[in-house]
């Protein structure tokens, strides 16, 4: 961390971007990492490969996020948040600059020319608030509210993750800083569109299971009859984990050219074990957080079921 503030302090323009179709913590800690930076008189510039999701999108900041394919400009440094490689951002141009990793995910790799991987963090914008707090940057109401979202969204609601005392310790932190706990849960987990449920209402005609397993498919014709798009697609496979007795859950989207994206997920049962899907996920090139891991799988969709 003393590392990354050095370079921080001795640059002048920063870019900033995490992994493409970006989750709750991906635009929390974007969000907050630029306002760091910019409360050290730096200049922060975010970006993604894909938009912000709709229900992160009355995040302060959150219309300061660009959406592009190729990164332009000249920078000091780029942040790359909770990647374990610069494919993962599906951003062009990246690789001729000074690159700093900041992830917590176990699977995390040292691919920068300055790496931070904390698996004991429950979130990326965790150690995001660490970097703030040793930056002596001021934690606005604005920034709170970010950094809760990570944590909220990367624990699943304090349903999985790395739960310990120190992560509602956190919580209680943000709070006093000006999180409003009751309005973010509203506003990620209440505030839908419809096409999110028409598209999970088909899922779920699609559910199967056998014995601790439970798998749920949706084709690119059923994407197409909902409306749907990439981001509804978030969190469907956790309603196949929420069965009784259930301790892994698949859900397969066909892609538009075929092909099938898997979001695997696990839970641990009452003997504190779980299915490693992580370890099942990067056999298959993929990666995520700890409970959901994306991979991608060149099978038709009627393979992949049976």
């Amino acid at each position: 961390m003393e590392a990354i503030l050095s370079a921080l302090r001795e640059g002048e323009k920063f870019l900033v971007c995490s992994h493409s179709r970006p989750d709750g913590d991906a635009v929390g800690s974007m969000l907050a990492m630029g306002m760091v930076l910019r409360q050290m008189g730096k200049r922060a510039d975010l970006v993604t490969a894909d938009r912000v999701p709709a229900v992160y999108r009355n995040l302060p900041g959150a219309d300061e996020i660009r959406t592009v394919m190729r990164v332009h400009g000249s920078y000091d440094a780029v942040v790359l948040l909770e990647c374990d490689g610069l494919e993962r951002t599906r951003l062009r141009g990246l690789e001729p600059f000074f690159q700093i990793n900041i992830d917590h995910h176990s699977s995390g790799k040292e691919f920068a020319a300055l790496n931070w991987i904390d698996p004991g963090a429950c979130s990326v914008g965790e150690l995001v608030l660490r970097l703030a707090k040793a930056a002596g940057a001021e934690i606005t109401p604005e920034m709170a509210t970010c950094l809760y979202t990570t944590l909220l969204t990367d624990t699943g609601g304090y349903c999985y993750g790395n739960l310990q005392a120190s992560t509602f310790a956190l919580a209680s932190e943000l709070t006093s800083a000006g999180a409003d706990p009751a309005r973010i849960a509203r506003e990620v987990y209440f505030a839908n569109p419809l096409s999110k449920l028409l598209l999970l209402g088909v899922a779920l005609s699609n559910l199967h299971r056998e014995g601790a397993l439970t798998w749920l498919w949706v084709t690119k014709e059923d994407m197409e009859r909902t409306c749907a798009v990439e981001e509804d697609c978030e969190g469907v496979v956790n309603y196949a984990l929420s069965i009784s007795g259930v301790e892994a859950s698949v859900f397969l989207r066909e892609l538009p050219e075929g092909r099938v994206r898997l979001s695997l997920r696990s839970k641990t049962r009452d003997d504190d074990r779980e299915i490693n899907v992580a370890a099942i996920a990067e056999r298959l090139g993929g990666r995520g957080p700890r409970e959901r891991r994306r991979v991608h799988a060149g099978r038709a969709l009627g393979a992949s079921q049976s």
